[in-house]
């Protein structure tokens, strides 16, 4: 595994701001650490809230990941120019064997 890149504060606000998901998301686990609203009084409370946020953390992420793979998948290969996306096809169909 490679080591990951330490993002500036800059960087890491710059981010963050273009993906508002992920944005929201840490801010409630921030919240849930720090306890604001005093509702996790026992550690039972607080880890189960956490791991929540974090499921559904991962789960957006990678719905985000995916969406992004997609479209550049899908430029990459309109940038080649491998596929016609618009016309009608002009295969008359198979021909007939040699009867």
């Amino acid at each position: 595994m490679r080591e990951a890149k330490q993002l500036s504060d800059t960087e890491l606000l710059e981010k963050l701001n273009a993906n508002p998901f992920l944005r929201e998301r840490i801010g409630t686990l921030l919240l849930a650490v720090e306890d604001e609203s005093g509702d996790l009084r026992e550690a039972d409370a607080a880890e189960m809230r956490i791991i929540d946020e974090m499921r559904q953390m991962g789960q957006e992420c990678l719905a985000a990941w995916a969406h992004r793979q997609v479209l550049k998948a899908a430029e990459e290969v309109t940038q080649v120019g491998q596929t016609w996306r618009e016309g009608k096809k002009n295969c008359a169909g198979t021909p007939r064997s040699g009867t």
